[in-house]
């Protein structure tokens, strides 16, 4: 069931998680950092829906042309690409700065994706909480782990008979109390 509210705010400090994942690093030296980027909204798509999490990841404009946009990716993920001259740092930081002020501080946790040090004492110092992006890839990979589990043991066909949907020890018991034993 889908919470109501996203349980967190989560910034991805986009081109810091690039040049950490090993799978990333790769994609960006061969194809270049547009198939890169790509693949980490794939990534961290299903991880938002999974955990409930409101996330923005953050890009620096010095690689691309024009000024400050973002892309609605799903209700739980979106692209920022800085203005010119901004870093995603700075753009991360004033976020966390705002959301100090903000009424969802209450009710809503603040968490940024860096592994660099600097950023993450900064965004410690506004109450956020912070992740390195080995933390990260690890989380994603455990909710995609999770996923599959899931998915597995919603299509393994239980058979006709409800009891062979209960696990061993359930099913033990209720021969136990059926035969009187």
């Amino acid at each position: 069931m889908k919470p109501d509210k996203p349980q967190a705010l989560l910034f991805i400090d986009g081109y810091n998680i690039v040049g950490a994942w090993t799978d990333l690093k790769k994609i960006r030296d061969r194809h270049g950092l547009e198939e890169a980027r790509h693949r980490l909204v794939d990534h961290l798509t299903g991880f938002s829906v999974y955990n409930a999490y409101n996330t923005k990841i953050v890009f620096d404009s010095q690689y691309r042309d024009g000024g400050s946009t973002e892309q609605v990716i799903t209700e739980f993920l979106a692209i920022h690409y800085t203005n010119h001259g901004e870093t995603a740092d700075t753009f991360i930081e004033k976020s966390c700065a705002n959301f100090r002020q903000d009424i969802r501080k209450f009710e809503q946790r603040i968490i940024v994706a860096t592994s660099d040090r600097a950023q993450q004492l900064t965004v410690g110092g506004y109450g956020a909480e912070w992740i390195s992006a080995l933390q990260l890839w690890r989380e994603v990979e455990l909710t995609n782990a999770h996923v599959r589990l899931r998915q597995k043991t919603k299509n393994k066909s239980s058979g006709r008979f409800l009891i062979n949907s209960l696990d061993p020890e359930a099913q033990a018991k209720l021969d136990r109390l059926r035969f009187n034993k």
